[in-house]
């Protein structure tokens, strides 16, 4: 026997749930967490045309200089653009409301934004190690000032992206893999600079492709990191800060309840963390059912900030559903 699995006040603000009792649930949330103005689809979208500005500048000046490192540099630009459109699209998808289809929304859609994001910065990264390598085993002459003058510029709008999405890098995987991106084009901005100044004085050539690479494996470490955490939420992993044992110990030591099992705990999003498990209750004490769910939602809110849960009751008597043997025809 299974109690309902949720009532209206079951749920703490910013999240209304209905289910139906054939077992289909539709759920209808409200955005909690952190706030999607149009401050940050602007901020994006200054952003995505100072690089596609920069793009342009470096392949002409990339061409006109003969600087291969500059052509590769309006690499990054243009890698850096399209991240930071694929984010937008994806920021301004997390706002749509849920649907009968999409009934959990859409803000999923900044951690598909995210992942993409890595691993065009991956390929990016493959393309700068490639094109270092190539520089090594042949070097060519290049126009260092006009390298240096495009390169200048460069940095200079890539700080600029820099700081326009620092803030909301803190709160977002999505805008933070964006973010990451331009970093990398910044540091490959500096390389470009350091190693044209170096050039222009020695015509040491090896300098400009050694800080790349370096540049590419920093770049690296920081990448795997962001590209770790948004694969456990695509995964449903449990948040690396919550132990399931305990929060099943936990759900046990309410009063009323023998037992819970059937455990699952996973992210929806950064921000949202849902739970779904069997409770079971001693036998007779159909009446307080209510009272024993409120006290494990109040619990799970609190102690593990776990604002969705989705609770089926049994009795000791009555075997679990999902642990009897079934015959499906």
């Amino acid at each position: 026997m299974s109690g309902p699995h949720h009532s209206p006040g079951d749920h703490p603000e910013g999240s209304s749930h209905a289910h139906s009792h054939s077992g289909s649930h539709v759920h209808a949330h409200s955005h909690g967490g952190i706030a999607r103005t149009n401050g940050l689809d602007r901020r994006l979208a200054i952003s995505v045309a100072l690089n596609l500005i920069i793009t342009a500048a470096q392949v002409v000046g990339g061409l006109v200089s003969g600087s291969l490192s500059l052509l590769s540099d309006a690499l990054h630009n243009f890698s850096d653009a399209s991240s930071l459109i694929v984010s937008l699209i994806a920021n301004k998808l997390s706002r749509r409301k849920a649907t009968d289809r999409m009934t959990f929304g859409f803000r999923r859609a900044e951690i598909v934004g995210a992942f993409v994001n890595l691993i065009t910065l991956g390929i990016v990264t493959i393309l700068i190690v490639k094109e270092a390598i190539h520089r090594l085993l042949n070097p060519q002459p290049v126009d260092t000032l006009i390298l240096l003058a495009v390169a200048t510029v460069g940095l200079a709008a890539n700080l600029l992206t820099a700081l326009l999405l620092h803030r909301d890098s803190e709160h977002s995987v999505n805008i933070r893999s964006a973010y990451i991106h331009i970093v990398m084009d910044t540091l490959s901005s500096v390389a470009v600079i350091v190693g044209g100044i170096i050039i222009y004085y020695s015509d040491w050539t090896w300098v400009d492709p050694i800080l790349s690479v370096l540049i590419a494996a920093y770049i690296v470490y920081f990448g795997w990191k962001t590209l770790k955490s948004v694969t456990e939420i695509l995964m449903e992993a449990v948040p690396p800060e919550i132990d399931i044992a305990d929060v099943e110990k936990r759900m046990q030591a309410v009063q009323g309840v023998s037992d819970a099992h059937h455990l699952h705990v996973w992210m929806i999003d950064e921000q949202s963390v849902a739970l779904e498990a069997h409770v079971r209750v001693k036998a007779g004490d159909w009446s307080q059912m209510e009272s024993v769910k409120r006290e494990i939602k109040e619990m799970l809110g609190c102690d593990f900030g776990i604002r969705h849960s989705t609770l089926e009751f049994e009795f000791e008597d009555v075997p679990c559903p999902d642990e009897a043997e079934h015959d499906c025809y």
